[in-house]
């Protein structure tokens, strides 16, 4: 992803950063898309910012593939009927991590970030009208006071994806 800015990080988390997002770049380059690429440099991003950080113990190798597990499992990586689509196997092997550790490490990042199914924050931002808790967000109403509802995130990936305009107030 050249051109986007770095995340702002303690400087000890820096390189570790680097390190987990080269993997999940490369991953996401030959298998997924961009927006996992995106979604995992948010995520790792999240990670590195805790106190203190669960990126410390560990290979960058175990928590790329932890990192794209959890994208996985809120984006319906593992379904057969999704695009793109992987088994967790597959993207375990593709990170270079045994099935057990890649698991391992998705548990661990969806604890300390408490991750959920549905989860808005790390929904692809293409298939956000596909996700049921959008629209339970917006409490099945579109008008502008329940979008306005919606937490600034959601907000900024609807607009992204195209699924809300954004108008200057006057």
């Amino acid at each position: 992803m050249p051109g986007r800015p770095a995340p702002k990080l303690p400087k000890n988390m820096q390189p570790l950063y680097e390190a987990i997002v080269n993997l999940t770049d490369d991953v996401c380059s030959r298998h997924l898309d961009v927006e996992y690429a995106e979604l995992a440099r948010e995520l790792t991003a999240a990670l590195a910012r805790k106190r203190p950080s669960p990126l410390l113990s560990g290979k960058p190798s175990t928590w790329a593939c932890g990192v794209l597990y959890a994208l996985g499992q809120v984006n319906f990586l593992f379904d057969k009927t999704e695009d793109p689509h992987m088994q967790a196997k597959e993207l375990c092997a593709a990170c270079g991590v045994s099935t057990s550790a890649g698991w391992a490490k998705y548990r661990e990042i969806v604890r300390a970030m408490r991750i959920s199914a549905y989860d808005l924050r790390w929904s692809r931002p293409s298939q956000m009208t596909e996700n049921p808790l959008f629209w339970l967000a917006a409490e099945g109403d579109t008008s502008k006071k329940a979008i306005e509802k919606m937490p600034p995130g959601v907000l900024m990936k609807a607009f992204r994806a195209g699924i809300i305009g954004f108008r200057i107030p006057k």
